[in-house]
C-alpha cells in the first residue's frame, strides 16, 4: 500500500521561496505519475502540477514559470520548488499518486502561508 508524507511547508513573505517534498512508500514509485494539488481556505482542490513516470511535466497556468516539479526515483520522493510566491499561493499543498489509474492516493498535506 502506497503512503505519502509531505513536508516543507511554512510561512514566507511575498516573493520568497519554499521547497516542498513528498516521500512515498512502496517499491514501484517510479511507475506512478505524481502530482501536487492545493486547497485554499473556502475553495476547492486545485491542480498545481504533475510529473509522469517518464518525467514529463505539466503545470497549472497560475504557477507556470514559478514552480518546478522534480522526482528522485532512487529516494522515492517528489519535490515542488516554489519561487516568487504570492499571497494567492497560500493553501494546503497535497501530494498525490496515480496508482494504476487517476489520482487515488493522497498525502495529509502541508500548509503554505505567503504573507503580503
Amino acid at each position: 500500500q502506497v503512503q505519502l508524507v509531505e513536508s516543507g511547508g511554512g510561512l514566507v513573505q511575498t516573493g520568497g521561496s519554499l521547497r516542498l517534498s513528498c516521500a512515498a512508500s512502496g517499491r514501484t514509485f517510479s511507475s506512478y505519475t505524481m502530482g501536487w494539488f492545493r486547497q485554499a481556505p473556502g475553495k476547492g482542490r486545485e491542480f498545481v502540477g504533475e510529473i509522469t513516470q517518464n518525467s514529463r511535466i505539466k503545470y497549472a497556468d497560475s504557477v507556470k514559470g514559478r514552480f518546478i516539479i522534480s522526482r528522485d526515483n532512487a529516494e522515492n520522493t517528489v519535490s515542488l520548488q516554489m519561487n516568487s510566491l504570492k499571497p494567492e499561493d497560500t493553501a494546503i499543498y497535497l501530494c498525490a499518486a496515480a496508482v494504476g489509474g487517476p489520482y487515488n492516493v493522497w498525502g495529509q498535506g502541508t500548509q503554505v502561508i505567503v504573507s503580503s
